[in-house]
């Protein structure tokens, strides 16, 4: 058994709780959301982690063979559990995203598969003082 030394690594916060939302579930605010042919704006939502079975089926999609980039767009149909008052969230809800929310949602996904966290460590630049910070919900 080895004992660690020095000071003890980053560990992920916590998840942020919602209501109806697990613990591998993280909310999100969009930068811009999402505009419905009703006019409505759907900004907030919540994303879960991946399986394995997410990152691995869409490799068999035909649209994934023949555009590699369209991958994102399948995972993150599947991993959004939520996203304002939608019924269903589906490959073509992803396709209507603004850039600036697909980018978002992007790195969303890539944090908390990763890490298992919606934050990040950050230091002051005034007083190098070192602090989590919430980026879901940081939309602008």
């Amino acid at each position: 058994m080895t004992t660690a030394v020095g000071p003890a690594p980053f560990a992920p916060a916590a998840p942020a709780q919602v209501p109806g939302a697990g613990p591998t579930e993280f909310p999100f605010e969009l930068p811009r959301g999402l505009l419905t042919p009703d006019g409505a704006v759907h900004r907030t939502g919540t994303m879960r982690l991946a399986t394995a079975y997410d990152e691995i089926e869409p490799i068999k999609d035909p649209r994934v063979r023949a555009n590699p980039g369209y991958l994102v767009v399948i995972l993150l149909a599947r991993v959004i559990t939520r996203l304002g008052e939608l019924d269903h969230i589906n490959t073509n809800t992803i396709e209507r995203l603004y850039a600036a929310d697909l980018a978002y949602l992007q790195d969303l996904y890539q944090r908390i598969n990763l890490t298992g966290s919606s934050r990040f460590q950050v230091a002051c630049p005034h007083c190098e003082g070192e602090f989590e910070v919430e980026t879901a919900g940081l939309g602008g």
